[in-house]
């Protein structure tokens, strides 16, 4: 039974698809287009909260075909598609039963027929009015102080919605107390608010409303049910005793009772207070109690407040005392005076009764009587009072400030001495005076002109700030209270040290320096404060040559005869115990120079000059002994011929020479022995002599001689 079923369904489904096929390609086959669409609403595009809207979308299809084509229908509300349906109609509806504020809102419609898609142009659909709230209570009846929380709800619509509660006393249209709040997501609000105590039957009024659009709808205000309220506590009340009249010494008493409600929780408390002044409170109690004895000065408005967390009650009287005697009256011939002097207290009260006096200071008696002198001292300087009684009924006078004033000793003026006072550093000066009546003021002279006034309040000392540039005496005045015109200190004496600021170095005379002369360096400094340590120094030379401490703002230094050797760049530096270790100031440098004197330039002159002239004469004598003997040569040449050989001749030509003639070197035996040969023959030598030219190079006249006898001799063995 089942198969069948399932192969039926099969069948159906299968003819159901080819006729969509059919429809679809007879669709493709025909032409169609959209002409116009547009949306009506029934009744209106504005209607009344809780009234039904139909929204309808008509669209208007030419086409070729005998059946109109299916097409799709698009419902949008604030551009959020709400509801899509597919038909061959030319008019679809929507329909919203009881139309909200909710409903409010931006339509439009769009029509979807194969490939082609048109959409409607915006409507604006308002709904006028929030629909009614619904009010709810938690309570009918409620105490003073206590809370009632009211609920509120609109129940068809959604939120955001902004509520507003409002409280009213029976019979009166004045809003006794107002709340609103806006719920974000939800269409309700629960509230709470606080019972007062003038509240009897109230009852609360609620609106809604919601913002639709750039719109603000608005309910109508819905009202609760009434509420009962019942009081906490009465209000409070006073009891004075005694009654009537009320005289000073009487005793008082003052209270205010108040009735409570059973089971109110917690309960209050009861203050009394006199102006703003708490003279008396309780708890846990209906009456609160204020006891004394009745002064004048207890007369006044008394107020009552019952309170609890969030009720307050008051009550208020006014209490009048008689007064017994006036209050006394204390006077004294000067306020402030000079230790030493006599002051005078005298007590009064306008009427004089019979009344006991005393005259205190500071609550210790003084004198018992109406009237008080003395003879003062430091010590009595303080506040007086006068004391005047009845029984028990004691009064005080006003008070009088006494001043005693001692006279201040002269000041001691001091500075910190430890350190060197430094110029334009700042120093401090001490001026105190160690008995005195305060305040003291001081005044501190710098070479007669005050510079700087200071007030003290005790015997502390004053500092004053100052920053020399120079030595100076400085001076204390104080002065206080006292009638005198002050006292003096002694004179205190400050030695300023100036530190080394600018260094000069100089050269005395010029820079050029003659050789063998002096030279003296000047180093200078400003108006600085000895000692002060110079040190010289070459250029590029870490140590000093020379230094030394001096108190003058100069220093010399002296060479004697001085050398090129002490030539160079030359600088200076100089400090003192004001200049910090590593801000030594320093000249700028000063280049010297060493140069000859003019007698020594001649006398090198003429030295240098007597050697040329020396060394020209030598060489001149030379050529002039060169010239000779080549002269002398070819006249010897041309002589008879003798026998050169002998040892006569010899001899004679040896004698005829000096030592110093003779080459380096020259032995005569070698020369003899040469010449054996030609006296063993004992032939005659006869030879013609040819003369011969010789080229002298050298001005020895020793080698010259050698070299032309040997040249002779090897002309006659050639004989040529």
């Amino acid at each position: 039974m089942q198969l069948g079923w399932v192969q039926g369904a099969k069948m159906w489904l299968g003819v159901l698809l080819m006729l969509l096929l059919c429809s679809s390609l007879k669709g493709q086959e025909n032409s169609f287009t959209i002409n116009t669409i547009r949306m009506a609403f029934l009744p209106q595009q504005q209607v009344g909260n809780g009234e039904n809207l139909t929204l309808q979308c008509i669209v208007d299809i030419s086409t070729t075909s005998q059946v109109q084509p299916e097409r799709r229908m698009l419902f949008y509300k604030d551009d959020v598609l709400f509801h899509n349906v597919s038909s061959t109609e030319n008019t679809m509806s929507y329909f919203i039963p009881q139309a909200r504020v909710y409903n409010a809102g931006i339509y439009k419609c769009t029509v979807i027929l194969n490939n082609k898609e048109r959409t409607t142009s915006e409507y604006e659909v308002v709904v006028k009015r929030v629909s009614d709230p619904i009010v709810s209570l938690d309570k009918k009846e409620a105490i003073e102080g206590g809370v009632v929380r009211a609920h509120c709800s609109v129940p068809e619509e959604k939120a955001p919605i902004h509520f507003t509660i409002e409280k009213f006393e029976l019979d009166i249209k004045a809003v006794k107390q107002k709340r609103e709040k806006t719920s974000q997501n939800q269409n309700f609000v629960r509230l709470e608010f606080t019972v007062e105590e003038q509240d009897r039957l109230i009852y609360f009024q609620c609106q809604a409303s919601i913002m639709s659009g750039a719109r603000l709808e608005t309910s109508k205000a819905t009202r609760s049910e009434l509420v009962t309220v019942r009081e906490s506590f009465s209000n409070p009340k006073f009891r004075i005793s005694p009654e009537g009249t009320i005289t000073e010494g009487n005793e008082l008493d003052i209270r205010c009772t108040i009735q409570v409600t059973p089971m109110v929780q917690p309960f209050p408390e009861i203050i009394i207070q006199k102006d703003k002044a708490i003279v008396a409170h309780s708890r846990n109690s209906n009456e609160a109690t204020y006891s004394v004895m009745a002064m004048a000065e207890h007369s006044g408005n008394y107020t009552c407040k019952v309170e609890t967390s969030r009720i307050s009650k008051v009550s208020s009287i006014v209490v009048n005392i008689t007064e017994l005697f006036s209050k006394p009256k204390l006077e004294s011939s000067v306020t402030h005076l000079d230790q030493g002097k006599r002051l005078s207290l005298w007590c009064s009260i306008p009427g004089a009764p019979t009344v006991n006096f005393a005259i205190q200071k500071e609550n210790m008696t003084v004198s018992q009587a109406q009237n008080f002198t003395k003879e003062v001292s430091v010590q009595d300087s303080g506040t007086y009072t006068c004391v005047a009684d009845i029984g028990k009924v004691v009064k005080k006078s006003n008070t009088v400030h006494i001043t005693v004033c001692e006279m201040v000793s002269n000041p001691r003026i001091v500075y910190d001495s430890r350190s060197d006072v430094i110029k334009g550093k700042t120093i401090k000066v001490s001026c105190q005076s160690i008995n005195g009546t305060s305040p003291i003021s001081y005044r501190l002279l710098k070479a007669s002109t005050v510079l700087g006034t200071l007030t003290m309040g005790s015997n502390e000392p004053a500092v004053f700030k100052d920053n020399p540039t120079e030595d100076v005496e400085y001076q204390c005045i104080a002065s206080n209270c006292h009638s005198n015109n002050g006292t003096k200190s002694e004179l205190l004496s400050v030695k300023v040290t100036t530190p080394v600021e600018e260094v000069r170095l100089s050269i005395l005379q010029n820079k050029m320096v003659e050789s063998g002369k002096d030279i003296v360096l000047l180093c200078s400094v400003n108006n600085a404060s000895g000692p002060i340590t110079y040190k010289f120094y070459r250029e590029k030379e870490v140590r000093p040559f020379y230094q030394n401490i001096s108190n003058k703002t100069q220093f010399l230094w002296h060479k004697k005869e001085a050398s090129k050797e002490h030539e160079g760049q030359y600088y200076c530096t100089a400090s003192n115990r004001a200049n910090p270790y590593n801000n030594v100031p320093r000249s700028s440098t000063l280049t010297v120079r060493v140069f000859l004197a003019p007698w020594k330039k001649g006398l090198i002159a003429v030295v240098v000059i007597g050697v040329i002239i020396a060394i020209l004469g030598l060489g001149t004598r030379c050529y002039f002994l060169k010239k000779a003997k080549a002269k002398q040569m070819p006249v010897e040449m041309s002589r008879p011929a003798v026998p050169l050989l002998t040892s006569n001749n010899e001899k004679m030509l040896s004698d005829s020479s000096t030592e110093a003639d003779r080459p380096y070197g020259y032995n005569e035996d070698i020369g003899n022995h040469a010449m054996k040969p030609m006296n063993e023959n004992k032939e005659p030598l006869t030879l013609d002599v040819e003369y011969t030219e010789v080229e002298v190079t050298s001005c020895e006249p020793h080698e010259d001689f050698m070299g032309n006898r040997y040249s002779r001799m090897e002309a006659s063995l050639d004989g040529t």
